[in-house]
């Protein structure tokens, strides 16, 4: 059974840090390319970060550029999200996906994770 688990959600203030963590099982953890998502109350789904599979090329939407770092652990076949100098409205769920490429529209991500909340106060 293919399983895409978040942790490392939390509360934290303005300025600080945290450390999400998608934890991958069943599947071939090499063979796909995994996705970060947010999505705020009220607000739609929005793209984050993407590491491919292949060779590790990194993608950042632009209101986290400089200040998130997706990386993989391909041994722990997890996917990690850092996030620096959190923002208010970096508040969101977060969730990680699986894909075959982070060209991918997210309709094409096949397995997503049940989030992880976000919420930096100010």
């Amino acid at each position: 059974e293919v399983q895409l688990v978040e942790s490392g959600g939390g509360l934290v203030q303005a300025g600080r840090s945290l450390r999400l963590s998608c934890a991958a099982s069943g599947f071939t953890f090499d063979d796909y390319t995994i996705g970060w998502f947010r999505q705020a109350p009220g607000k739609e789904r929005e793209g984050v970060s993407c590491i491919s599979a292949y060779d590790g090329t990194t993608y950042y939407a632009d209101s986290v550029k400089g200040r998130f770092t997706i990386s993989r652990d391909k041994a722990r076949n997890t996917v990690y999200l850092q996030m620096s100098s959190l923002k208010p409205e970096d508040t969101a769920v977060y969730y990680c996906a699986r894909a075959g490429d982070c060209r991918a529209a997210p309709y094409e991500y096949d397995y997503w994770g049940q989030g992880a909340q976000v919420t930096v106060s100010s």
